[in-house]
């Protein structure tokens, strides 16, 4: 664990979002979306500050994350106001997710006050760095193996991972690849697990956050299958996760602490944060939620 982040290049994988500054079709089509809910847009494809007041309105109505991004969660209770009101022939219902395990904005706070640092410090990580969604369509966690991990994984519990380079060169290797994306790399993790399941399950990041599974004994799980466990549960638990792996770095904590997005994004990201610019995103997010916060009336 003490190296970790020398090897550390986290490139968070996201799913599709809209947000202010847009334009286009898909705006023009989430605008008369949001007026189907109740909302008196000029739909005119330009996704502004009315837009977004009315995104994150509907956020806070619903319970999500109230951070004025429009991306699958947003969209799935914008449906489901849809067929409710369909349902219930004109009354308008208060829309609610469409899944109880997402992550709230209460989550969102409980996790700025266990950290000691502002909700929207908390939001911008959230928004920057991690997948906006923490299940795939199948409902299970999301999950990326790294074959390379397994073989120091293998390594670890004292098993020559040598033999399995030769014969399952696509599971357990010296380098990183092999990915075949998405629900798909569970039938990586399960071909892995009959090699060794700890190993396989320490080998693969997991969630929201995509934290890696061979941090469970650092972060206070009693085994890797009880980690595992946790993330199949919730969105919530997923953020535990990631407030568990940020308080056991002082360098992470402090520098979220003083909103130090560069310092940050070095340790969290490893060499890929320049490129992709991650700390300019988290500062922006930072004071974008700030202001949104401030200007909805919520804690910021």
């Amino acid at each position: 664990m003490s190296d970790w982040y020398s090897e550390v290049d986290f490139v968070p994988r996201r799913d599709l979002v809209l947000r202010r500054g847009d334009s286009g079709d898909e705006v023009r089509a989430l605008q008369q979306r949001l007026n189907a809910a109740g909302f008196s847009l000029t739909v005119d494809g330009q996704f502004g500050p009315l837009t977004e007041q009315a995104v994150r309105a509907i956020q806070k109505r619903s319970g999500l994350v109230v951070d004025g991004l429009a991306g699958p969660k947003t969209e799935a209770v914008l449906d489901e106001a849809r067929q409710e009101d369909s349902d219930q022939h004109g009354h308008r219902p208060n829309p609610r997710p469409a899944d109880d395990r997402l992550l709230g904005q209460r989550d969102l706070e409980w996790a700025a006050d266990e950290l000691k640092v502002p909700v929207a410090a908390v939001m911008a990580v959230n928004e920057v760095e991690s997948r906006g969604s923490g299940f795939f369509s199948n409902r299970r966690p999301a999950i990326l193996f790294e074959r390379h991990i397994m073989a120091r994984r293998l390594r670890h519990h004292g098993i020559d991972p040598t033999p399995y380079c030769t014969s399952h060169p696509d599971l357990v290797n010296t380098r990183w690849g092999g990915y075949i994306g998405g629900t798909r790399e569970y039938e990586r993790l399960a071909r892995a697990q009959r090699i060794h399941e700890a190993s396989a399950l320490e080998s693969a990041s997991w969630g929201l956050f995509q934290i890696m599974g061979f941090h469970w004994q650092h972060l206070g799980y009693t085994s890797v299958q009880h980690y595992v466990e946790l993330m199949h549960r919730s969105e919530r638990d997923h953020l535990e996760a990631f407030v568990r792996f940020i308080r056991r770095d002082a360098m992470l904590l402090s520098s979220l602490r003083n909103q130090e997005w560069a310092r940050f994004a070095r340790r969290y990201n490893g060499p890929s944060y320049e490129k992709n610019r991650y700390d300019l995103k988290m500062a922006q997010a930072f004071e974008r939620h700030r202001h949104g916060l401030r200007e909805s009336g919520m804690l910021a």
